[in-house]
């Protein structure tokens, strides 16, 4: 079934949101024509029927978008925000002087824009990192005629690196699955991987800005080029600008950073509440508020909906047993004699693991097997916490992650194009992460077996 749906995401033969859904619903109702699901139809409906097999898919689909209802929400105000913060013009003062300062260098602009995402991925969300990256680079990138590729995938792969801190899902998942293990420890046990990566993806933006500097040149930018890119597309935009309140948008954008990062609310709330502040703030009047919302919820609904869609996705995928059956596999196809490779086999099957399962699906269903068998080859629950993390580097690279949606719909690119840029890149991190865990010893690639 991932095979089917990667290949119709890759060759455009379907769009993601249609994907998402009709892939696994087929490969599911084949499993009720043969009566695969019997024991769960008469559990739920007490009969093992073919109807009630059928019935029970769409309960698996309602599980599904339930468990993804709030990051779906969530992204909803989130992009709503942003887009009344963009009308309101607040980011403008802002992409002026990251203009004046990068003076049409592109090699300063890709580099600068990575900085960004590492910083703003500190509080380990993807959706506040696109949002922040994006709101801020995409329209220098434009101005200059960069390809916006390099800041999909720049962005997405520095993320990449800060989601293994502690408070991020990943790591959350590991110490929960192994609760003998410290945050402390997987920290420590990450933390030169982590660093060498990131010095790693500036040493990329810099090449892709070396490239975009070989072909565009440096541009000389004159204070009028800047008021040429900064201005308005139409006097209708440039009626809803507000310079007078930069100085409120800015505190409260700035605070509700500071509230995500901190995560003293749920980030549904935070994001609810501030569109409903920069919506009464900025356009008090209540047309002006109706036509905001009007004019920007088709970009927040395609992202939305992609969401859910990754919701039906994953609660046939996950109920009707396929990702147990798959994860299985993946454990299945290992022979016994290679068991004093465990530490390296786990760090390599994570990285198809936790691409083609959910982070839940693989840490909570196949981490518990990997290290239950590398036990009994002499790694400890630490060696393989770590080693199941260093798969990591492509796990964003996934469609099963939300927030992808929303990266590739503000930067206008094709997901399989994407996937397959931000691929090589994410190579070197998993090479980076392998060498440098084997290095300090974090996760021995090798134990001798025991005499």
């Amino acid at each position: 079934m991932v095979i089917v749906f990667m290949f119709l995401i890759m060759t455009k033969r379907l769009s993601p949101f249609t994907a998402l859904v009709i892939v696994p619903l087929v490969f599911a109702l084949i499993g009720s024509f043969l009566g695969l699901y019997s024991d769960a139809a008469v559990q739920k409906f007490g009969d093992s029927g073919v109807v009630a097999q059928i019935r029970i898919l769409g309960d698996w689909i309602r599980q599904g978008v339930v468990r993804v209802a709030p990051t779906g929400v969530m992204l909803l105000f989130a992009i709503l925000y942003f887009s009344f913060m963009l009308d309101a013009g607040m980011f403008d003062p802002i992409i002026r002087k990251l203009i004046t300062f990068a003076k049409g260098d592109p090699i300063k602009i890709t580099v600068a824009a990575a900085l960004l995402a590492a910083v703003v991925s500190l509080n380990g969300d993807g959706t506040t990192t696109t949002l922040i990256v994006c709101t801020a680079f995409v329209p220098i990138y434009k101005a200059l005629k960069m390809s916006l590729m390099n800041l999909a995938v720049t962005t997405v792969l520095m993320n990449t690196i800060m989601n293994l801190l502690p408070w991020g899902g990943p790591s959350a998942r590991v110490i929960s699955v192994l609760p003998e293990l410290s945050d402390a420890e997987v920290l420590n046990a990450l933390a030169p991987g982590m660093i060498v990566s990131v010095i790693y993806m500036i040493g990329v933006a810099f090449y892709m800005g070396s490239k975009e500097k070989k072909r565009l040149g440096v541009k000389e930018v004159t204070a009028a080029d800047i008021d040429r890119i900064m201005a308005a597309e139409s006097e209708e935009k440039e009626a809803l600008k507000r310079p007078q309140l930069f100085w409120v948008n800015l505190v409260l954008t700035i605070a509700l950073v500071t509230l995500l990062m901190t995560q003293l609310l749920p980030s549904l709330s935070i994001f609810m509440i501030g569109s409903v502040l920069a919506l009464m703030i900025n356009y008090p009047k209540l047309k002006d508020q109706k036509d905001r919302i009007q004019d920007n919820a088709g970009d927040a609904l395609q992202v939305v909906i992609l969401v859910f869609g990754a919701g039906a996705f994953t609660g046939l995928f996950e109920n009707s047993g396929m990702s147990t059956e798959l994860a299985h596999s993946l454990v299945s196809i290992i022979p016994e004699s290679w068991g004093s490779w465990w530490g390296l086999i786990t760090a390599v099957l994570s990285a198809p693991g936790t691409f083609f399962l959910s982070n839940d699906a693989f840490y909570y269903g196949v981490l518990p097997v990997l290290a239950k068998v590398g036990v009994r080859y002499g790694y400890t629950s630490l060696q393989l916490g770590v080693a199941s993390l260093l798969g990591q580097a492509f796990h964003l690279l996934s469609p099963l992650v939300a927030f992808i949606y929303l990266l590739i719909r503000l930067t206008e690119q094709d997901l399989g194009e994407w996937q397959r840029a931000s691929a090589k890149w994410a190579l070197g991190i998993f090479i980076i992460f392998i060498a440098i865990a084997a290095i300090t010893g974090a996760v021995p690639l090798y134990i001798a077996p025991a005499a």
